[in-house]
């Protein structure tokens, strides 16, 4: 018996990036994790941004939320703080924002490969805790992509032909809006419950648990006031 989650996410996403995290947590002390088919799927939180619109973080979060730079700047710190308790690296300061389509893309073809989940990572922490952008840079997309084990040839034939895997993308993003998926993260757990945004690692546990042994239509685990993102910007952690 195999328990299947799939987890709709976008690089961008500061919250995607702290839910992996919590998530793997509760998955590493879940029993039957051996059993468990995680499988990543694509969602974008600015799915119309063309390749080469690219701006700041802070200019982005401004626009979004209607902030002055000093509040999105305390925004980020405590994002990075958030992470830093999960073990993760965070630059508060300096990072890019632009689409994601083409490392959607790229995540399909590495899912082909069985090397999806090592190149989600490598994205990850690239865009939050490296210094050099991973928007609108091929290259530095199939240094990543080599890393995860990846052909990089065979990456970049996918990378210049714009409607390799871009099928796959839409797809993914249509099941979540079917699914009901307001921002991301989201997780579903073999169709049958659904858990959204960067929740504890003990609600991923609970959600495992009642997974594994019960099936249902999706209900949804817990979805009031989720740390998540969505297409009007990410839910920013005020300081306590």
């Amino acid at each position: 018996m195999t328990l299947r989650v799939e987890i709709w996410s976008d690089i961008a996403c500061p919250w995607c990036y702290v839910g992996k995290a919590r998530f793997e947590k509760a998955l590493a002390a879940f029993p039957h994790r051996d059993q468990v088919e995680v499988v990543h799927r694509s969602f974008e939180l600015d799915p119309g941004r063309a390749k080469d619109d690219i701006q700041p973080v802070l200019t982005m979060l401004t626009k979004k939320y209607g902030m002055t730079e000093a509040q999105a700047q305390a925004g980020e710190d405590n994002l990075g703080a958030q992470a830093a308790a999960e073990g993760l690296a965070y630059r508060t300061h300096g990072r890019d924002h632009g689409s994601t389509f083409d490392m959607h893309r790229l995540l399909h073809f590495a899912k082909d490969q069985g090397k999806q989940d090592q190149l989600l990572d490598l994205l990850y922490k690239a865009n939050f805790a490296e210094e050099r952008s991973v928007f609108n840079d091929d290259e530095r997309l199939l240094d990543l992509a080599e890393a995860a084990g990846l052909d990089k040839d065979a990456a970049r034939t996918v990378l210049t032909d714009p409607d390799a895997y871009a099928n796959a993308v839409r797809e993914d993003e249509r099941e979540a809006a079917q699914l009901g998926a307001r921002g991301v993260p989201f997780f579903v757990l073999d169709r049958a419950y659904g858990v959204s945004g960067a929740q504890p690692a003990e609600v991923f546990t609970q959600a495992l648990t009642q997974a594994w042994g019960a099936r249902s239509p999706l209900t949804l685990l817990d979805d009031g006031g989720a740390d998540a993102c969505g297409p009007d910007g990410c839910a920013v952690p005020q300081p306590s």
